[in-house]
């Protein structure tokens, strides 16, 4: 069977199934990938504007939304058990004093936490190459993975791991609102970016009540968060000037960070730099850095169906 825009499907589900709540609008889902395998895409907030806030406290939001090809990986089996392999620079992130910057195993891991939510078991190796504390919701993808791996797509379960899950469930490129719960799929196309995280994590928690004690006013940055963060962490100053010099553009906060990021508009531009930059590259990740050269991902559903179909 094919669609009208010459994509071979297996059947069609609103986009509301898979954690979109936009009306009259249609994904295409195909047959998953290795059941036992789930990419867990990190995700980049392009742009986030504060919008509010709710009476229980949490903030309402307007901003951009992308998954990126840097990704964990889930190696799901029968039985129990959650083994996580750190594949990020560990440095700072090892001190425990630290605690946003701890992938801990035990049961308030977002795995376990997705695996009891949907009443599953599994033993699951997780491999992380996303550095938590960085604000680019590798914990939340971690959790989308599991969710996906259990055929759970509802944007209310997803909900209940974290405001950032709903969007990681399908990735690709959306406008999120709300606490992160109303999505609206935007049209994708490719995008590429360099990331630089810090050898240091930022707290989310921390930023958002740094926000609300400043009463930040609309700074005209891409990201509402970037004052209230480099209130709490000074140190981010030294890297976003770091990245800045390196790129010639103004970095922009990844959510509420501790990573920044610059998009670059050609893959040309992104390919000459990332091997201009090779061996700082390395020397970054001495000292604990992650220069990373992303790009965006389209939709899971889109992946999925080019990987089931073996088309280019």
């Amino acid at each position: 069977m094919r669609t009208g825009s010459g994509w071979p499907t297996l059947y069609i589900r609103t986009v509301t199934d898979l954690g979109y709540r936009v009306e009259d609008q249609k994904a295409i889902v195909v047959k998953a990938m290795d059941p036992t395998v789930e990419l867990a895409r990190a995700k980049l907030t392009v742009s986030l504007k504060i919008t509010g806030t709710r009476s229980d406290g949490y903030h309402l939001i307007d901003s951009e939304m992308i998954s990126l090809d840097l990704a964990d990986r889930l190696d799901i089996a029968p039985g129990t058990g959650l083994e996580i392999v750190c594949k990020y620079p560990r440095s700072e992130r090892q001190d425990r004093s630290n605690e946003q910057m701890d992938v801990v195993s035990d049961g308030s891991n977002l795995v376990a936490r997705a695996l009891n939510l949907v009443g599953k078991s599994a033993r699951v190796r997780l491999e992380k190459n996303i550095p938590p504390g960085a604000g680019l919701g590798g914990g939340s993808a971690d959790a989308a993975a599991i969710l996906r791996w259990a055929r759970v797509f509802e944007p209310e379960i997803a909900l209940e791991l974290g405001a950032d899950v709903p969007f990681c469930l399908a990735g690709g490129r959306a406008r999120v609102s709300g606490i992160g719960d109303i999505l609206e799929p935007l049209a994708y196309f490719d995008r590429y970016f360099v990331l630089l995280t810090p050898p240091f994590g930022v707290s989310t928690k921390d930023v958002y009540r740094s926000y609300d004690d400043l009463r930040a006013p609309d700074s005209g940055n891409l990201n509402d968060l970037e004052i209230a963060a480099l209130n709490v962490e000074p140190r981010l100053g030294h890297w976003q000037e770091e990245l800045g010099v390196l790129t010639h553009q103004q970095p922009v906060l990844a959510g509420s960070g501790s990573t920044w990021f610059v998009e670059l508009f050609s893959k040309e531009e992104f390919d000459a730099l990332k091997q201009q930059t090779g061996t700082l590259v390395a020397e970054y990740l001495s000292q604990g850095v992650m220069l990373t050269f992303a790009r965006s991902t389209p939709p899971l559903t889109y992946q999925k169906l080019v990987s089931s179909s073996g088309l280019p």
